[in-house]
C-alpha cells in the first residue's frame, strides 16, 4: 500500500509499505479516506519532534472498516470511523477515575504507532468512534480537531451564556470559536496578529475580533469591558505572548483555559502574574480531548456540530490531495505553521 512516510526530519516521501493485518482480537483494518495534518505534527516532520524514524503520521483520519478481529464489539464492515488517536491503559489511577488524557501509560495512533497518512491502518477497536453513514468524511476528518476545544470547553463547564474569547484564529482556535457559538455562547471574540485569519473568523459567526499586534492588551481589555463578566478565554496560539495576553484582557473571576502547548519557556513578569490573583482568575489546562465514558461526550457533540451545520468546515482547509501532491503541500510549510488544514485523500 502507499503510505506517506517520514524517514528522517525533514524527510516525508511516499512508500510502498506492506498492508497492515488484523493480528490481536480487537484489531479492526480501516481504508483510510481523508487525514488531515494537526499542528503537533509540524515539530515531527521539520524539528526533529518525532519519537522515532522512519515513522507514518496522521491522527486526524475518517476511514471505512474492511477487517475486524473477532472480538470487536459495535464495530461493523463498511462502518464509516473517525480515529480517536489516544490509546490509555484504563487500569491506572487515573484512567480509573475517567482521566484519560492523563493516562501515563499510554500509546498514540500516529505518534507513538504508525498513523492514517496510509492507505489502510490496523488499530484496536477502541481507537474508533463510529459515525453516521451520511456524515461527509472529509468534515469527519476534524472531528479530532473539533474536540481538543470542546474539551476545554467541558473542563470550563460549558460555554452557554458566557462571553467566549478565543486567542488564535489557526484551525484550532477557529473551531472551537464555532464550537462555542453553536453551544450557546453570549458572544465570541477572536483575537489573533493576522487580519486574513480575524477577517475569516467573522465570516465564520464571530461578534468581535481583535488585532493584538495594532492593539495593546490594555486597549483590548477596554474594548471588551462591557463583556468583562462571565468570560471564559481559550488559549489555542501556544505561545508565551498570547499566555501573557489571556490572563491581561481576562475580566473579574474569568476562565482562562490554556489549550495551545508551548514550545518555548513562558516567564511572566510580577505584575501579570499578580492579575492572576488580583481578579480571581481560574486557570485551567487542557490536555488532549478525552473523558468519562471513553472517548467522551466531546466526540457525540463533535459530530452533531458537523452535521448540523453548526461548524462550517471548508473555510478551514488549504488542499486535499492524494499521496504526492499531499507531500509536496507539507513540503512547501518549510516548518512553519499551517494557514488552513493541509488533507491527504487516501482513496
Amino acid at each position: 500500500m502507499k503510505a506517506v512516510v517520514i524517514e528522517s526530519n525533514n524527510n516525508p516521501v511516499v512508500r510502498e509499505v506492506e498492508t497492515p493485518a488484523i493480528i490481536e482480537s480487537e484489531d479492526v483494518l480501516v481504508k483510510v479516506l481523508y487525514s488531515g495534518v494537526c499542528g503537533s505534527d509540524i515539530p515531527r516532520i521539520f524539528h526533529n519532534g518525532a519519537h522515532n524514524y522512519p515513522i507514518i503520521l496522521g491522527h486526524e483520519f475518517s476511514g471505512v472498516i474492511v477487517g475486524k478481529g473477532s472480538a470487536v464489539q459495535n464495530l461493523e464492515i463498511n462502518d464509516l470511523v473517525v480515529c480517536a488517536p489516544l490509546l490509555p491503559c484504563f487500569h491506572c489511577p487515573e484512567c480509573e477515575k475517567g482521566f484519560y488524557s492523563l493516562c501515563k501509560n499510554y500509546t498514540f495512533v500516529g505518534s507513538r504507532r504508525a498513523g492514517g497518512n496510509a492507505e489502510y491502518i490496523c488499530v484496536n477497536q477502541k481507537n474508533l468512534v463510529k459515525i453516521d453513514r451520511t456524515s461527509d468524511p472529509l468534515y469527519s476528518a476534524f472531528i479530532e480537531p473539533i474536540t481538543v476545544g470542546l474539551h476545554a470547553i467541558y473542563l470550563a463547564n460549558g460555554c452557554e451564556n458566557k462571553n467566549v474569547i478565543v486567542i488564535g484564529a489557526g484551525t484550532i482556535g477557529l473551531l472551537a470559536a464555532q464550537a462555542a457559538k453553536g453551544l450557546g455562547a453570549k458572544t465570541v471574540s477572536v483575537i489573533d496578529i493576522n487580519e486574513e485569519k480575524l477577517a475569516l473568523a467573522k465570516t465564520l459567526g464571530a461578534d468581535f475580533v481583535f488585532n493584538s499586534g495594532r492593539q495593546s492588551a490594555a486597549e483590548i481589555a477596554e474594548q471588551l469591558n462591557d463583556l468583562r463578566f462571565e468570560q471564559l478565554v481559550l488559549e489555542t496560539a501556544g505561545v508565551p505572548q498570547t499566555v501573557s495576553l489571556s490572563i491581561e484582557i481576562a475580566g473579574p473571576r474569568s476562565q482562562v483555559a490554556l489549550v495551545g502547548t508551548l514550545h518555548h519557556d513562558l516567564t511572566l513578569n510580577q505584575t501579570v502574574f499578580g492579575l492572576i490573583l488580583r481578579k480571581e482568575l481560574a486557570i485551567l489546562g487542557s490536555w488532549m480531548n478525552y473523558s468519562k465514558p471513553w472517548p467522551g461526550g466531546e466526540w457525540t457533540l463533535a459530530m452533531e456540530l458537523i452535521n448540523t451545520g453548526k461548524i462550517n468546515i471548508p473555510p478551514l482547509i488549504a488542499s486535499v490531495d492524494e499521496f504526492d501532491g499531499y507531500v509536496q503541500a507539507v513540503k512547501k510549510l518549510e516548518g512553519k505553521s499551517m494557514n488552513g488544514k493541509i488533507v491527504l485523500k487516501a482513496h
